[in-house]
């Protein structure tokens, strides 16, 4: 299947000729069976222009130390948790991240509540364990192993959703790079390369704590909530094109303004004020994160290029708006409504999206 096939092509794929024209620009020493040196990594991460003019497009907009710090972990034999609120990148980061490193974002263990040790280390393909008994031929590698076999990034997304003892499951991995399989009287080696990206969500804080033994495998990156307004609407409006484009939605690109409007009204639910401090404001119970500006931006779309004349407006937005805020029926509806009064009313030139929340 080619990119233009399937709904979301992998990191490494989507970006292939900019992963090539870094590996081919790139002069810079390599850690072992690493594609790109760690300077072209971050140049992949957050963006910029090659000596020969090709413009590598950012995938991530913060802190670039932040970035560097990240990578760096990366060249040592320590893992890297990437932690943050929700709609923090995170993910997204880390994809990335191991499509730069190498070339390969797909080894993924995803964790939940009935995340299993197999899903960790290795399963059996059991038409064979009981036709042939324990081997290697019977064994199924988890996206782990896979890694520590050809010396690639694991990724692991929401490690701390897993229960504490698949969590542990990481400790020998990570602290003597190798996986024991006493079925078979053997342990399988890391080769070099090989490390894992880990994330998690500060808001499970709490529902499966990481051991004080696994965190120490871990060096920790926080990332925070984008710095400024202006970063928060260039995140919005890059995603929300690229997700147009990506399910042809017939209608225009989002205004600067639109996007803004969204953008202001979740910055100052999340902070409690409003940007000029000068009105106190009930916090709704949801993340109102960069994630779900993003939908609603994208939804707006969906409305305006199927319903209406491809332009998005204030009736376009009302409804995500009310989707994205209110979690809870009481206690965020009354945030709602608080803020809808106390601070759209008040803006003359957000009227029309008062009357048009008003119908929701």
């Amino acid at each position: 299947m080619t990119t233009e096939t399937v709904l979301r092509p992998a990191a490494e794929r989507q970006h292939a000729a900019e992963l090539a024209a870094l590996a081919q620009a790139d002069d810079r020493p390599r850690p072992p069976r690493w594609r790109l040196s760690p300077q072209a990594v971050v140049r992949y991460v957050l963006g910029g222009t090659l000596p020969d003019g090709t413009v590598i497009t950012p995938k991530y907009v913060g802190d670039r130390r932040l970035v560097e710090i990240a990578v760096g972990t990366l060249v040592t034999d320590r893992a890297l948790l990437l932690v943050g609120v929700p709609g923090t990148a995170k993910s997204w980061l880390s994809e990335h991240l191991a499509a730069a490193v190498s070339g390969d974002s797909t080894l993924v263990v995803q964790g939940t509540a009935g995340t299993g040790e197999e899903q960790v280390r290795y399963g059996w393909n059991y038409a064979r364990l009981i036709a042939e008994g324990p081997s290697e031929a019977a064994l199924v590698p988890s996206p782990v192993l896979t890694a520590m076999r050809t010396g690639a990034v694991a990724r692991v997304e929401e490690l701390t959703r897993m229960p504490a003892e698949v969590q542990d499951s990481f400790i020998t991995i990570l602290s003597e790079k190798a996986l024991p399989v006493p079925e078979l009287g053997m342990q399988v080696q890391a080769v070099p390369g090989f490390t894992v990206i880990a994330t998690a969500n500060d808001r499970d804080r709490g529902v499966n704590q990481m051991s004080s033994a696994l965190a120490r495998r871990f060096n920790t990156v926080v990332l925070p909530p984008p710095a400024t307004e202006d970063d928060e609407v260039q995140i919005v409006l890059s995603r929300a094109a690229q997700l147009g484009r990506a399910l042809e939605l017939p209608a225009e690109p989002p205004a600067l303004e639109e996007v803004r409007r969204v953008v202001r009204i979740f910055r100052e639910l999340r902070n409690g004020s409003t940007m000029d401090g000068r009105t106190q404001l009930k916090r709704p119970s949801g993340s109102l994160s960069t994630a779900e500006a993003i939908s609603v931006v994208t939804s707006g779309m969906a409305l305006a290029g199927h319903f209406g004349d491809g332009t998005i407006t204030a009736d376009e937005l009302a409804s995500g708006l009310q989707g994205a805020v209110v979690k809870d029926r009481v206690s965020d509806t009354a945030a709602w409504q608080e803020y809808l009064e106390a601070v759209v009313k008040e803006r003359a030139d957000w009227r029309d999206l008062y009357r048009a929340c008003q119908g929701w």
